[in-house]
């Protein structure tokens, strides 16, 4: 039994005071136990507009080294929601990452371990371009966002993790390579719409724990961010046979539950989904 806290937020243009409260979430869900703490989709930055100003090199910045701080001081995994990165993934052939050359960012998340090292890296594949009937209208993600490649998953002390992000609950195929490669607890940190979140929010993720007898952790933004943006909130972790285990409504807070491997695999050994697929 580990316990896991997903961190509900309201996100403004603020760095300093945006990682302030992300500081104190941190915090208190370390006081009560958590091992693992998912902060939401744009956690240090919620602007409507460009984000390159806002652009750190993978490695280095201040976003990053708040990350890095908090999991080593508070010695738990620390799955930093999405920041603005200016590089692509680092690999062997390029330490620092090859520099994205127009005006867009990557929306990374990034996972650092007890110690504060970063252990893993997943882009955002999805970009939410879409039309809402809300007062922002239209979100473009692909005019300041450059989408990722990759997916990511890793081993951890509480199970194997697989990332995703927001947009990317809508794409089941990308949660079902996810289970191919074995995954057991899912991220989903997010910034859904009031409009979006309503009407689908719950529906899609307990669908993707249900379908992939996992656990899911979703961190939401949830609030009014300026007069035009409005996120739905009600962060939540979901167990394998899609049963809610903590959820939160509007506002700052923590969804915080226990996740229980050997209730993971009973459910995977009486209904052996991944035994019987045929596609």
């Amino acid at each position: 039994m580990s316990k896991v806290a997903a961190i509900q937020m309201v996100s403004t243009g603020d760095v300093d005071e945006n990682l302030a409260a992300a500081s104190r979430l941190i915090g208190s869900a370390a006081e009560q136990g958590a091992e693992l703490v998912l902060l939401p989709e744009v956690f240090a930055v919620l602007e409507g507009g460009p984000m390159r100003g806002y652009g750190e090199v993978e490695g280095s910045g201040k976003i990053q080294d708040f990350l890095a701080q908090q999991a080593r001081d508070r010695q738990l995994i620390l799955v930093g929601g999405t920041i603005p990165l200016l590089t692509r993934p680092r690999n062997s052939a390029n330490e620092r990452g090859e520099a994205i050359e127009d005006d867009r960012v990557r929306p990374a998340c990034l996972v650092f371990d007890d110690c504060g090292v970063q252990i893993a890296r997943y882009d955002k594949m999805h970009l939410f371009d879409v039309r809402i009937d809300d007062r922002q209208a239209r979100y473009s993600e692909s005019r300041s966002y450059e989408a990722g490649t990759d997916i990511v998953t890793l081993n951890t002390p509480l199970g194997h993790l697989g990332l995703s992000v927001c947009y990317d609950i809508r794409f089941p195929e990308f949660y079902r390579e996810l289970f191919s490669r074995g995954v057991e607890i899912v991220t989903v940190p997010a910034a859904f719409t009031a409009v979006t979140g309503e009407a689908h929010w719950e529906t899609l993720l307990r669908a993707r724990a249900i379908e992939n007898q996992c656990y899911v952790i979703a961190a939401a933004q949830g609030g009014r961010h300026n007069e035009k943006r409005e996120t739905w909130g009600h962060s939540m972790v979901i167990d394998p046979w899609g049963s809610i285990l903590s959820q939160i409504d509007k506002g700052e807070g923590i969804a915080l539950a226990e996740i229980d491997l050997d209730y993971l695999n009973k459910i995977r050994a009486k209904m052996p989904i991944a035994e019987q697929r045929k596609m």
